[in-house]
């Protein structure tokens, strides 16, 4: 297989890193970081501009049509400038509208996405679930043609700066998709006491998260689907590997720093760097980093193909075993190479290390990834 980048995806990777060089320095996002929104409204028109809102969405929507693939490049950038702004999120959030929403909420949600005046989240996770993508509680009713969403929602990554939520629920006859707004004219509903509560928090790596209560939500069927399971299923695989290939960007970064490091930092009157030792855990971390792209890519090209889901499946847990074990290898490595100054806030190197930590724990750890693909493996045979 083919891993090599095409014209296209070239030029827009090229695009991506001139703006991530000249308008998204480590300083930058600190003090994005460190504002009261959690993310640059400023950077997010940016990337509007850019089209890279509407790159995976269909054509009849404003959309360029682009698969996991063809955003590679885009969440390596992410992964390398360690970008906040609510990117994967919302394209999550955008495929579930893609996949099962009604023609009229595509035409009134899609467009909006792609011009960067609508963001979304995907609330799915509760307490208990663990990486059980069935595991449902919420419960939606209808009553007088209307829905109400009850329940409570765990670690919504960039529910804070979203507009609108994708919310899984329980409507008795299986697992629905519902959207529900955000406005901000309901900001006060935000503090509690309402039909929308909202507590927010930074994660470890300071994105911004938040678990949420619904006291009778009003919401809107997304679609006529009542059993979502298997497009849950699809979607979070189809994040599962655009998060593989935002790992590969800050295992890069990881890499590129460290070495420079080894370059400079002097003993005994010599650069680090000339310890054979430490240049062979050097080169044990680019031999991590480049089987992790590999495998990133393989698991984009899956997802976008409309093969077997089973075969889906075990191509992306297998390419998250692998990523959740390079993740682990090269964050702790970079780290200690860089001696205790690797853990220090003012080093990006150290906010990298945080970032692969959690991204080796998302959408399912190594164990269970593990599992998964041993499952598939043995009723493949």
């Amino acid at each position: 297989m083919n891993f090599d980048l095409s014209e296209e995806q070239r030029l827009l990777a090229d695009s991506i890193r001139r703006f991530i060089a000249n308008d998204y320095g480590f300083e930058e996002r600190r003090r994005i970081v460190a504002s009261a929104e959690g993310f640059s409204p400023t950077v997010w028109k940016t990337l509007a501009e850019m089209g890279l809102l509407a790159l995976p969405l269909p054509a009849e929507h404003g959309g360029f049509g682009g698969g996991a693939a063809d955003l590679m490049s885009v969440m390596d950038a992410v992964g390398e400038a360690l970008v906040v702004e609510p990117y994967l999120s919302t394209l999550v959030g955008a495929r579930f509208v893609t996949r099962a929403g009604s023609a009229a909420q595509q035409a009134a949600i899609l467009p909006a996405v792609g011009e960067g005046t609508l963001k979304l989240a995907f609330a799915h996770l509760e307490d208990g679930a663990r990486y059980n993508l069935g595991h449902v509680t919420t419960k939606a009713a209808r009553a007088a043609g209307a829905w109400t969403i009850d329940g409570t929602k765990r670690v919504v990554l960039h529910a804070p700066m979203a507009d609108r939520l994708v919310v899984s629920a329980n409507d008795g006859n299986g697992i629905g998709l519902f959207v529900i707004d955000l406005d901000r004219d309901i900001g006060r509903l935000r503090v509690g006491g309402g039909p929308i509560s909202l507590s927010s928090y930074r994660t470890l790596d300071n994105l911004r998260a938040a678990d949420i209560t619904f006291a009778g939500a009003p919401a809107q069927r997304l679609g006529d689907s009542s059993d979502t399971l298997p497009l849950i299923e699809e979607v979070v695989d189809y994040a599962t590997a655009l998060l593989c290939a935002e790992a590969v960007g800050a295992m890069r970064f990881a890499n590129e720093t460290t070495l420079e490091y080894l370059k400079t930092r002097k003993q005994f009157g010599v650069p680090i760097g000339a310890f054979q030792a430490l240049q062979h855990r050097m080169v044990d971390m680019v031999v991590s980093c480049e089987q992790a792209r590999s495998m990133a890519s393989l698991a984009c090209t899956q997802v976008d193909s409309a093969g077997d889901p089973a075969a889906r499946m075990r191509v992306v847990s297998a390419a998250k075993i692998k990523i959740a074990d390079a993740c682990r290898h090269i964050a702790q490595e970079s780290v200690q190479l860089h001696g205790g100054m690797g853990m220090s806030e003012e080093l990006k190197v150290s906010h990298t290390f945080r970032r692969l930590t959690m991204i080796a724990q998302q959408f399912g750890d190594a164990d269970h990834h593990l599992e998964r693909f041993a499952a598939l493996s043995q009723e493949r045979h």
